[in-house]
């Protein structure tokens, strides 16, 4: 049961109807010109030492700014009123450099806030993009305390990293791209840190494909809110923490993945690894370790499909230096 006020409980309701097909669709063809369709690769969990099945990898990670966040960075930039202050956002690195990407490309002004686990691949491509870097405190929370405090002091545009509505309505057209491409799919993993990018895929597909969501061991935030029944603040920490280690996840997804979203699948920080290195090994696919969350389910048997299922992977953001070209 939510301890949360009614009137507010009342406004997250409403957002969250907001957040379906229809609109999904709508800003898809808004952010059109501006994000790439991303490719499917069909590979076999064979190539993986796993029973021969067929899988489908979503290769989001090719995204302009190197994950899924181009999306809903263009959508709240492009439908929302964006002050002379310009836009302030508060990352662990993807969406920060989303919404810098986002904000040059359309010539918008940006302040991004990061915390100092941010990766120094990330940490780049944000001030590569223009905009204003600073770090603030070491978990993505400070950053977030420290932007709210910007938006204060300048009128600056809060884009947040999941829980606005446009952010999930961007991220949404992840699901409808894949609807498209792969209409038979019967499962989709997708990683989950405040829950954006599930919300709005879940928002999408609405029932009709299994989602299964999947979380480190060491930040299971979905898992704890599922637990708790609400949004609660959970772990923070492990080898994603830079992607997928938010306090909680996000207000207005939470009733889009009770209701959607089959159940939360944890993997350990040594199964995320072994993944990116098997993407990399059998695909030439780079993964950052956020990116390679979702795959870790199936490649440590976290997640077993039943003979016959038909498994898609999105494989959600590659900015990482683990691949380096100069040594």
């Amino acid at each position: 049961m939510s301890t949360l006020p009614c009137a507010i409980l009342g406004g997250i309701m409403t957002a969250t109807m907001d957040i379906n097909r229809e609109r999904i669709a709508a800003t898809e063809a808004v952010i059109r010109p501006h994000i790439r369709r991303t490719p499917l690769v069909q590979a076999d969990l064979a190539d993986f030492g796993l029973p021969a099945a067929p899988v489908t990898f979503k290769l989001e990670m090719l995204q302009h700014s190197g994950s899924f966040k181009a999306r809903g960075a263009f959508a709240n930039l492009l439908l929302r009123q964006v002050p002379q202050a310009g836009v302030v956002a508060a990352s662990g690195g993807n969406h920060g450099a989303a919404v810098a990407y986002a904000a040059q490309r359309l010539g918008i002004p940006a302040t991004i806030f990061v915390p100092d686990i941010t990766s120094p691949a990330k940490a780049e491509r944000i001030s590569g993009y223009g905009a204003k870097l600073v770090i603030a405190g070491n978990r993505y929370a400070d950053a977030l305390a420290a932007s709210e405090a910007h938006v204060a002091r300048t009128g600056a545009l809060a884009v947040h990293a999941y829980d606005q509505a446009e952010t999930l309505l961007g991220q949404g057209s992840v699901g409808l791209e894949l609807e498209q491409d792969a209409p038979g799919i019967d499962t989709l993993l997708v990683a989950v840190g405040g829950g954006g990018l599930i919300g709005g895929i879940a928002a999408w597909y609405a029932g009709r494909t299994r989602i299964v969501a999947v979380e480190p061991e060491q930040s299971p935030t979905l898992h704890a809110a599922f637990e708790a029944g609400t949004p609660v603040d959970a772990p923070a920490g492990g080898i994603a923490a830079d992607s997928l280690a938010p306090r909680r996840v996000g207000a207005l997804m939470f009733p889009i993945a009770r209701s959607h979203v089959e159940r939360v699948v944890l993997v350990s920080d040594e199964a995320i690894r072994q993944a990116q290195a098997a993407l990399w090994s059998h695909l030439r696919l780079v993964a950052e370790p956020g990116g390679a969350a979702a795959f870790a389910a199936l490649l440590s048997g976290r997640y077993r499909p039943a003979a016959g299922e038909r498994i898609a992977v999105l494989v959600c953001g590659a900015n990482t230096t683990a691949v380096n070209f100069d040594s």
